[in-house]
């Protein structure tokens, strides 16, 4: 059986990828997992794997070209479990043929029509590296029809949260994984009945109900409000009359599905019996009448769990404290506050803090350094890219800004509200969260003063901003006056910086925050 290979999505937002390089060539047998091809995406080079062992009958791009994900990259011809060659349907085509009367009379087909078989749909690789995920949330159930690009699942990778879509529509038969445990990439995430010609046509003739089939559409379209809904589903809510943003959605976050529309239409808001089956069971009391919780430490609580551990016990910490005179700073970043702030750009604080961080980089670039396993090796990194510590729903996450010494002001700060979206939501991309050189943790946002941050392996140094505070403090003239003054806490790699060292750095970031004049002029 001949058998086109779709293009899984190589990691979230990812829709197309350039042909490095085929690893095969056409009428060459491979076997499962067997390398076919290097593809590059935004800034990573993904290699992707056979699923099946088979002949290589059709590569259908050329070295250069832009594949697209969910399209065919290359056919193979199956091979059956003693490796011959699958046998080739040659019946369908008669059975298909008969089942045309019945999609153009849109009469539901009781028996299985021809054309439909049973697919497992393999989990594809989310980001370089990444060999497993933690399975956080089912989006469907088994028995429920889906269509193509309707969300299946949401995953946990290192850090990123990313949510597995259909790539055909069909009806969901098998579900590999429960809530809370790890799939494996390239192995069967969920088998989906995929419909033949036959039964699309038929799918698509009865979005319209029994009531409705024999008249047209109204000739003008229902607006359609606000929902989480897929294109399908709007598409029969229009059919049918519908405004959408009026339907009680059963799905997670209220998604519409095409069951909704179907209630909505005979007038029964009632949810199905399946999603009250899904909430959390009660805990049993324990003697004393309060019931101990025990959850396992997954996802990215677990991933932390493992970098602070080994970043402790393989980096000698120390640690040096600074006192920093903000008024100057504040006052500027009031003034322009107003002027330039947006709902793409938030101009905080912490964009003067990455741009100072960066000038004075300059001047000591081993703070901007990585460090081999063994220590025998020092990498003075060209790009400073500063991460940020955020305190998203799915647990903390560092997103860095990338080459902050080529940005302005203003282009850190759009990058900055970005990322901190992003990552409040749980969806920042892996590509946001790699390569990272240096770390800020604005422990101050929730409170308190002075803390020991655990530096960010690879990194050799973090700094963590205390509290913003109102404080006395005598001027040059020895009076006292309110000043907004706010304490640092530095974390050194000890084997590759000595206190002199970050005492000078600090000393000249310190120098562009509480001067801001000084830090416009340096800036190029």
């Amino acid at each position: 059986m001949i058998k086109d290979f779709i293009l899984p999505d190589i990691g979230e937002g990812v829709v197309e990828c350039e042909l490095v390089e085929w690893l095969v060539a056409e009428g060459d047998t491979v076997v499962e997992d067997q390398p076919i091809a290097d593809v590059m995406t935004d800034k990573a080079l993904v290699q992707i794997p056979a699923p099946h062992a088979g002949k290589v009958t059709k590569l259908y791009y050329a070295k250069g070209d832009i594949a697209k994900v969910h399209a065919p990259l290359y056919a193979v011809e199956l091979q059956d479990e003693s490796g011959n060659e699958a046998p080739v349907a040659q019946a369908a085509a008669p059975e298909m043929q008969a089942a045309a009367p019945v999609v153009q009379a849109a009469v539901p087909v009781q028996a299985e029509p021809a054309g439909r078989q049973i697919e497992e749909f393999l989990l594809p690789d989310i980001g370089e590296g990444i060999v497993e995920c933690e399975l956080v949330e089912w989006l469907v159930a088994e028995g429920d029809t889906v269509v193509e690009d309707q969300p299946i699942a949401d995953v946990m990778t290192d850090k990123a949260l990313v949510q597995i879509p259909a790539i055909k529509a069909g009806k969901i038969t098998k579900l590999y994984y429960r809530k809370g445990q790890l799939a494996r990439v390239h192995e069967p995430l969920f088998a989906i009945e995929v419909e033949g010609t036959a039964t699309a046509a038929v799918t698509e003739a009865q979005v319209q109900s029994p009531q409705t089939s024999n008249t047209q559409a109204p000739a003008t379209p229902v607006p359609q409000g606000k929902a989480l809904a897929s294109p399908a589903v709007r598409r029969m809510a229009r059919a049918l009359d519908i405004d959408i943003a009026q339907v009680a959605g059963s799905g997670k976050h209220g998604r519409v599905y095409k069951e909704d529309i179907e209630r909505h239409q005979a007038g029964a808001q009632a949810v199905p019996a399946k999603t009250a089956a899904t909430q959390a069971p009660v805990a049993q009391p324990s003697v004393g009448g309060v019931a101990d919780r025990v959850e396992p430490i997954r996802g990215v609580q677990a991933v932390m769990a493992r970098m602070m551990t080994e970043s402790v016990s393989t980096i000698p910490h120390f640690t040096y404290c600074e006192e920093l005179d903000m008024t100057d700073l504040v006052a500027l970043r009031e003034s322009m506050k107003a002027r330039y702030s947006s709902d793409e750009l938030k101009l905080t604080m912490m964009p003067f803090f990455m741009k100072a961080m960066s000038l004075a980089l300059k001047e000591f670039p081993v703070l901007n350094t990585q460090v081999n396993a063994d220590c025998s090796e020092l990498t003075y990194k060209a790009s400073h890219n500063i991460g940020m510590a955020v305190d998203s729903k799915v647990g903390l996450l560092v997103p860095n800004v990338k080459n902050v010494q080529d940005k302005s002001i203003l282009e850190i700060a759009a990058e900055i509200t970005r990322l901190t979206q992003a990552a409040r939501s749980g969806r920042v991309s892996p590509a946001d969260l790699k390569e990272g050189t240096i770390s800020i943790s604005n422990i101050g946002a929730l409170g308190g003063t002075v803390a020991t941050p655990i530096i960010n392996k690879p990194e050799v140094a973090i700094v963590a901003l205390g509290k913003l505070q109102v404080l006395p403090r005598f001027n040059a003239k020895g009076e006292v006056e309110a000043r907004k003054i706010m304490q640092v806490s530095w974390s050194g790699d000890h084997r590759v910086i000595d206190g002199g060292t970050i005492a000078r750095f600090c000393n000249l970031w310190k120098h562009y925050l509480e001067q801001p004049q000084e830090m416009l002029l340096a800036m190029h």
